[in-house]
Protein backbone atom coordinates (compact mmCIF):
# COMPACT_ATOMS: atom_id res chain seq x y z
CA UNK A 1 0.00 0.00 0.00
CA UNK A 2 1.09 3.55 -0.72
CA UNK A 3 0.79 6.08 2.08
CA UNK A 4 -0.51 9.27 0.48
CA UNK A 5 -0.84 12.84 1.69
CA UNK A 6 -2.57 15.88 0.22
CA UNK A 7 -1.41 19.41 0.99
CA UNK A 8 -4.34 21.72 0.30
CA UNK A 9 -7.41 19.55 0.46
CA UNK A 10 -10.32 21.99 0.56
CA UNK A 11 -10.44 23.12 -3.08
CA UNK A 12 -11.88 21.40 -6.12
CA UNK A 13 -8.63 19.61 -7.03
CA UNK A 14 -8.09 18.50 -3.43
CA UNK A 15 -11.64 17.19 -3.25
CA UNK A 16 -11.28 15.39 -6.56
CA UNK A 17 -8.02 13.79 -5.40
CA UNK A 18 -9.86 12.49 -2.34
CA UNK A 19 -12.75 11.17 -4.45
CA UNK A 20 -10.38 9.25 -6.72
CA UNK A 21 -7.89 8.07 -4.10
CA UNK A 22 -10.47 6.74 -1.65
CA UNK A 23 -11.39 4.15 -4.30
CA UNK A 24 -7.81 3.30 -5.25
CA UNK A 25 -6.98 -0.29 -4.19
CA UNK A 26 -3.30 0.42 -3.42
CA UNK A 27 -3.65 3.70 -1.50
CA UNK A 28 -4.09 4.67 2.11
CA UNK A 29 -4.78 8.37 2.65
CA UNK A 30 -2.65 9.31 5.66
CA UNK A 31 -3.12 13.08 5.99
CA UNK A 32 -4.97 15.93 4.29
CA UNK A 33 -3.88 19.44 5.21
CA UNK A 34 -5.57 22.82 5.18
CA UNK A 35 -4.60 26.21 6.53
CA UNK A 36 -8.21 27.30 7.08
CA UNK A 37 -10.05 24.10 8.07
CA UNK A 38 -7.74 22.50 10.67
CA UNK A 39 -9.70 20.07 12.83
CA UNK A 40 -12.71 20.14 10.57
CA UNK A 41 -14.09 16.88 9.21
CA UNK A 42 -13.34 16.37 5.53
CA UNK A 43 -16.94 15.35 4.90
CA UNK A 44 -18.11 18.75 6.18
CA UNK A 45 -16.26 20.44 3.32
CA UNK A 46 -16.65 17.75 0.64
CA UNK A 47 -20.14 16.51 1.34
CA UNK A 48 -20.02 13.99 -1.49
CA UNK A 49 -17.49 12.07 0.65
CA UNK A 50 -19.82 11.70 3.62
CA UNK A 51 -19.54 8.22 5.07
CA UNK A 52 -16.58 7.46 2.80
CA UNK A 53 -13.66 9.55 4.09
CA UNK A 54 -13.64 9.68 7.90
CA UNK A 55 -10.76 12.08 8.54
CA UNK A 56 -10.08 15.63 9.71
CA UNK A 57 -7.98 18.29 8.05
CA UNK A 58 -4.63 18.79 9.76
CA UNK A 59 -2.10 21.59 9.78
CA UNK A 60 0.44 21.91 6.98
CA UNK A 61 3.65 20.40 8.30
CA UNK A 62 6.84 19.04 6.76
CA UNK A 63 6.63 15.80 8.75
CA UNK A 64 3.74 14.71 6.55
CA UNK A 65 6.51 13.64 4.16
CA UNK A 66 7.94 11.27 6.79
CA UNK A 67 4.59 9.50 6.91
CA UNK A 68 3.92 9.41 3.16
CA UNK A 69 5.38 7.77 0.09
CA UNK A 70 3.93 10.52 -2.08
CA UNK A 71 2.38 13.92 -1.39
CA UNK A 72 0.12 15.83 -3.75
CA UNK A 73 0.44 19.61 -3.41
CA UNK A 74 -2.89 21.12 -4.42
CA UNK A 75 -2.15 24.68 -3.33
CA UNK A 76 -2.48 28.02 -5.14
CA UNK A 77 0.14 29.03 -7.67
CA UNK A 78 3.25 30.61 -6.05
CA UNK A 79 2.70 28.65 -2.80
CA UNK A 80 4.06 25.21 -3.72
CA UNK A 81 7.66 26.31 -4.16
CA UNK A 82 7.90 27.06 -0.43
CA UNK A 83 6.47 23.63 0.49
CA UNK A 84 7.95 21.21 -2.04
CA UNK A 85 11.63 21.47 -0.99
CA UNK A 86 10.88 20.36 2.58
CA UNK A 87 8.64 17.53 1.43
CA UNK A 88 11.40 16.20 -0.80
CA UNK A 89 14.01 16.67 1.94
CA UNK A 90 12.01 14.48 4.30
CA UNK A 91 11.82 11.67 1.76
CA UNK A 92 8.47 11.87 0.02
CA UNK A 93 7.94 11.99 -3.72
CA UNK A 94 5.83 14.98 -4.78
CA UNK A 95 3.25 15.62 -7.48
CA UNK A 96 2.59 19.35 -7.69
CA UNK A 97 -0.73 20.47 -9.16
CA UNK A 98 0.20 24.17 -9.18
CA UNK A 99 2.14 25.96 -11.92
CA UNK A 100 5.27 26.43 -9.80
CA UNK A 101 7.41 23.81 -11.55
CA UNK A 102 5.83 23.62 -15.02
CA UNK A 103 7.67 26.45 -16.76
CA UNK A 104 11.21 27.64 -17.13
CA UNK A 105 12.00 30.04 -14.30
CA UNK A 106 12.26 33.19 -16.44
CA UNK A 107 8.81 32.70 -17.96
CA UNK A 108 7.32 31.69 -14.63
CA UNK A 109 8.53 34.88 -12.95
CA UNK A 110 7.25 36.99 -15.85
CA UNK A 111 3.81 35.39 -15.89
CA UNK A 112 3.20 35.09 -12.15
CA UNK A 113 5.00 38.25 -11.10
CA UNK A 114 6.99 36.71 -8.24
CA UNK A 115 10.54 35.51 -7.76
CA UNK A 116 10.85 31.75 -7.85
CA UNK A 117 12.48 30.61 -4.61
CA UNK A 118 13.43 27.11 -5.80
CA UNK A 119 15.08 28.01 -9.09
CA UNK A 120 17.52 25.13 -9.46
CA UNK A 121 15.07 22.29 -8.94
CA UNK A 122 13.96 20.47 -12.07
CA UNK A 123 10.63 18.69 -12.29
CA UNK A 124 9.35 16.25 -14.90
CA UNK A 125 6.36 17.57 -16.82
CA UNK A 126 3.60 15.16 -15.94
CA UNK A 127 1.99 14.40 -19.28
CA UNK A 128 2.26 10.59 -19.42
CA UNK A 129 1.53 10.29 -23.12
CA UNK A 130 4.75 12.20 -23.82
CA UNK A 131 6.99 11.82 -20.75
CA UNK A 132 6.04 8.41 -19.34
CA UNK A 133 9.59 7.05 -19.10
CA UNK A 134 10.88 10.18 -17.35
CA UNK A 135 7.96 10.10 -14.91
CA UNK A 136 8.85 6.55 -13.83
CA UNK A 137 12.08 7.73 -12.20
CA UNK A 138 10.93 11.16 -11.00
CA UNK A 139 10.85 12.44 -7.42
CA UNK A 140 9.01 15.62 -8.45
CA UNK A 141 6.34 15.78 -11.14
CA UNK A 142 4.79 19.04 -12.31
CA UNK A 143 1.21 18.17 -13.16
CA UNK A 144 0.15 20.00 -16.35
CA UNK A 145 -2.48 22.71 -16.44
CA UNK A 146 -5.98 21.83 -17.60
CA UNK A 147 -6.02 23.85 -20.84
CA UNK A 148 -2.51 22.70 -21.86
CA UNK A 149 -3.42 19.04 -21.29
CA UNK A 150 -6.26 19.08 -23.81
CA UNK A 151 -4.40 21.34 -26.23
CA UNK A 152 -1.04 19.55 -26.21
CA UNK A 153 -2.62 16.11 -26.59
CA UNK A 154 -4.71 17.40 -29.51
CA UNK A 155 -1.64 18.66 -31.36
CA UNK A 156 1.44 16.70 -30.27
CA UNK A 157 1.40 13.89 -32.87
CA UNK A 158 1.10 16.22 -35.85
CA UNK A 159 3.70 18.59 -34.40
CA UNK A 160 6.16 15.73 -33.89
CA UNK A 161 5.71 14.84 -37.54
CA UNK A 162 7.09 18.23 -38.57
CA UNK A 163 3.95 19.37 -40.36
CA UNK A 164 3.00 22.41 -38.29
CA UNK A 165 3.58 26.11 -38.97
CA UNK A 166 1.44 27.38 -36.11
CA UNK A 167 -1.62 26.45 -34.03
CA UNK A 168 -4.60 28.45 -32.80
CA UNK A 169 -6.34 26.85 -29.83
CA UNK A 170 -9.90 27.88 -28.98
CA UNK A 171 -11.13 26.33 -25.70
CA UNK A 172 -14.50 26.26 -23.96
CA UNK A 173 -14.34 25.44 -20.26
CA UNK A 174 -16.74 24.65 -17.46
CA UNK A 175 -16.74 27.06 -14.55
CA UNK A 176 -15.08 24.69 -12.06
CA UNK A 177 -11.80 25.56 -13.78
CA UNK A 178 -11.99 28.96 -12.07
CA UNK A 179 -11.69 27.33 -8.63
CA UNK A 180 -13.89 27.09 -5.58
CA UNK A 181 -14.18 30.81 -4.85
CA UNK A 182 -16.92 32.58 -6.85
CA UNK A 183 -16.16 35.39 -9.29
CA UNK A 184 -18.12 37.78 -11.47
CA UNK A 185 -17.82 35.37 -14.40
CA UNK A 186 -19.11 32.45 -12.31
CA UNK A 187 -22.12 34.35 -10.96
CA UNK A 188 -25.10 32.46 -12.39
CA UNK A 189 -26.97 35.40 -14.01
CA UNK A 190 -23.79 36.42 -15.83
CA UNK A 191 -22.89 32.92 -17.00
CA UNK A 192 -26.21 31.24 -17.80
CA UNK A 193 -27.16 31.29 -21.50
CA UNK A 194 -23.85 32.93 -22.21
CA UNK A 195 -20.29 32.32 -23.41
CA UNK A 196 -17.64 34.52 -21.82
CA UNK A 197 -14.26 34.96 -23.53
CA UNK A 198 -11.44 36.10 -21.25
CA UNK A 199 -7.65 36.61 -21.31
CA UNK A 200 -8.06 36.51 -25.08
CA UNK A 201 -4.37 36.74 -26.02
CA UNK A 202 -2.45 36.49 -22.74
CA UNK A 203 -3.78 33.59 -20.71
CA UNK A 204 -0.99 32.26 -18.50
CA UNK A 205 -1.39 28.71 -19.84
CA UNK A 206 -0.32 29.65 -23.37
CA UNK A 207 3.37 29.64 -22.48
CA UNK A 208 3.03 26.07 -21.22
CA UNK A 209 1.65 25.06 -24.62
CA UNK A 210 4.45 26.87 -26.44
CA UNK A 211 7.18 25.30 -24.34
CA UNK A 212 5.88 21.77 -24.81
CA UNK A 213 4.92 21.96 -28.48
CA UNK A 214 7.81 24.12 -29.71
CA UNK A 215 5.77 25.91 -32.42
CA UNK A 216 3.91 29.20 -32.66
CA UNK A 217 0.78 28.97 -30.50
CA UNK A 218 -2.16 31.34 -30.01
CA UNK A 219 -4.85 30.61 -27.45
CA UNK A 220 -8.21 32.06 -26.43
CA UNK A 221 -10.34 30.50 -23.66
CA UNK A 222 -14.08 30.91 -23.07
CA UNK A 223 -16.21 30.08 -20.03
CA UNK A 224 -19.44 28.24 -20.78
CA UNK A 225 -22.47 27.43 -18.64
CA UNK A 226 -21.21 24.00 -17.59
CA UNK A 227 -19.62 22.71 -14.40
CA UNK A 228 -16.96 20.39 -15.80
CA UNK A 229 -15.08 19.86 -19.01
CA UNK A 230 -12.91 21.55 -21.61
CA UNK A 231 -13.56 21.32 -25.33
CA UNK A 232 -10.58 22.53 -27.35
CA UNK A 233 -10.64 23.24 -31.07
CA UNK A 234 -7.12 23.12 -32.52
CA UNK A 235 -6.73 25.05 -35.77
CA UNK A 236 -3.45 23.60 -37.05
CA UNK A 237 -1.85 25.61 -39.86
CA UNK A 238 0.27 23.25 -41.93
CA UNK A 239 3.59 24.09 -43.54
CA UNK A 240 3.58 21.10 -45.88
CA UNK A 241 0.92 19.07 -47.60
CA UNK A 242 -0.84 16.28 -45.77
CA UNK A 243 -3.89 14.19 -46.59
CA UNK A 244 -6.66 13.73 -44.06
CA UNK A 245 -6.13 9.98 -44.18
CA UNK A 246 -2.45 10.40 -43.33
CA UNK A 247 -3.26 12.82 -40.51
CA UNK A 248 -5.64 10.34 -38.91
CA UNK A 249 -3.08 7.57 -39.26
CA UNK A 250 -0.48 9.72 -37.47
CA UNK A 251 -2.84 9.93 -34.48
CA UNK A 252 -3.72 6.25 -34.59
CA UNK A 253 -0.03 5.37 -34.54
CA UNK A 254 0.81 7.83 -31.75
CA UNK A 255 -2.04 6.95 -29.43
CA UNK A 256 -3.10 3.37 -30.19
CA UNK A 257 -1.52 2.06 -26.96
CA UNK A 258 -2.54 4.96 -24.72
CA UNK A 259 -5.07 3.81 -22.11
CA UNK A 260 -6.65 7.24 -21.64
CA UNK A 261 -6.73 8.51 -25.23
CA UNK A 262 -9.82 7.62 -27.27
CA UNK A 263 -9.89 8.58 -30.97
CA UNK A 264 -13.16 9.33 -32.78
CA UNK A 265 -14.14 9.65 -36.41
CA UNK A 266 -16.89 12.06 -35.40
CA UNK A 267 -16.82 14.98 -32.95
CA UNK A 268 -16.27 14.02 -29.29
CA UNK A 269 -18.56 15.38 -26.60
CA UNK A 270 -18.02 16.71 -23.10
CA UNK A 271 -20.69 14.30 -21.90
CA UNK A 272 -18.49 11.34 -22.88
CA UNK A 273 -15.65 12.22 -20.48
CA UNK A 274 -17.42 13.80 -17.49
CA UNK A 275 -15.86 12.48 -14.29
CA UNK A 276 -13.20 10.46 -16.14
CA UNK A 277 -9.49 10.56 -16.91
CA UNK A 278 -10.01 10.15 -20.65
CA UNK A 279 -8.98 12.58 -23.35
CA UNK A 280 -11.18 12.07 -26.40
CA UNK A 281 -9.84 13.37 -29.71
CA UNK A 282 -11.68 13.51 -33.01
CA UNK A 283 -13.51 15.65 -35.53
CA UNK A 284 -10.52 15.55 -37.90
CA UNK A 285 -11.19 17.94 -40.79
CA UNK A 286 -8.83 19.26 -43.44
CA UNK A 287 -9.36 22.57 -45.25
CA UNK A 288 -6.88 22.00 -48.06
CA UNK A 289 -7.07 25.45 -49.69
CA UNK A 290 -6.03 27.12 -46.45
CA UNK A 291 -3.66 24.39 -45.19
CA UNK A 292 -5.77 24.08 -42.03
CA UNK A 293 -6.28 20.86 -40.09
CA UNK A 294 -8.97 21.05 -37.40
CA UNK A 295 -8.92 18.69 -34.41
CA UNK A 296 -11.21 18.55 -31.36
CA UNK A 297 -10.22 17.31 -27.90
CA UNK A 298 -12.34 17.00 -24.75
CA UNK A 299 -11.26 16.38 -21.16
CA UNK A 300 -12.71 16.74 -17.69
CA UNK A 301 -10.72 19.70 -16.35
CA UNK A 302 -10.78 18.34 -12.78
CA UNK A 303 -9.75 14.78 -13.71
CA UNK A 304 -7.49 14.45 -16.77
CA UNK A 305 -6.90 18.19 -16.45
CA UNK A 306 -5.82 17.96 -12.80
CA UNK A 307 -6.39 15.31 -10.14
CA UNK A 308 -6.90 12.24 -12.32
CA UNK A 309 -3.75 12.91 -14.28
CA UNK A 310 -1.94 13.40 -10.95
CA UNK A 311 -3.05 9.92 -9.84
CA UNK A 312 -2.06 8.53 -13.26
CA UNK A 313 1.40 10.01 -12.64
CA UNK A 314 1.50 8.46 -9.17
CA UNK A 315 0.71 5.04 -10.62
CA UNK A 316 3.58 5.38 -13.09
CA UNK A 317 6.05 6.63 -10.46
CA UNK A 318 5.40 3.62 -8.22
CA UNK A 319 5.22 0.94 -10.90
CA UNK A 320 1.49 0.32 -10.59
CA UNK A 321 -0.94 -0.38 -13.39
CA UNK A 322 -1.39 3.04 -14.95
CA UNK A 323 -5.16 2.59 -15.10
CA UNK A 324 -5.51 1.64 -11.43
CA UNK A 325 -8.26 3.63 -9.69
CA UNK A 326 -9.00 5.58 -12.88
CA UNK A 327 -10.43 3.30 -15.54
CA UNK A 328 -14.18 3.81 -15.53
CA UNK A 329 -16.76 5.28 -17.96
CA UNK A 330 -18.09 8.81 -17.94
CA UNK A 331 -21.44 10.00 -16.67
CA UNK A 332 -23.89 10.14 -19.58
CA UNK A 333 -26.27 11.84 -19.70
Amino acid sequence: MLNVGIVGGTGYTGGELLRILCGHPKVEIVAVTSRNAIGKKIEEVHKNLRGIVDMEFVDTRPKIAKECDVVFTAVPHTKAMSIVPELLKYGSKVIDLSADYRLNVKEYERIYGVEHTDKERKAIYGLPEIYREDIRDADLVANPGCFPTGAILAAAPIVRGGYVERIIFDSKTGISGAGVNPTENSHYPNLAENVIPYKMIDHRHVEEMREELGVKVSFTPHIIAAIRGILTTAHVILKRKLTLKDAVEIYNTAYRKEPFIRLYDDIPSLSYIRGTNFCDIGGFSLEEDNDRLVIISVIDNLVKGASGQAVQNMNIMFGLDEKMGLFYPGLSP
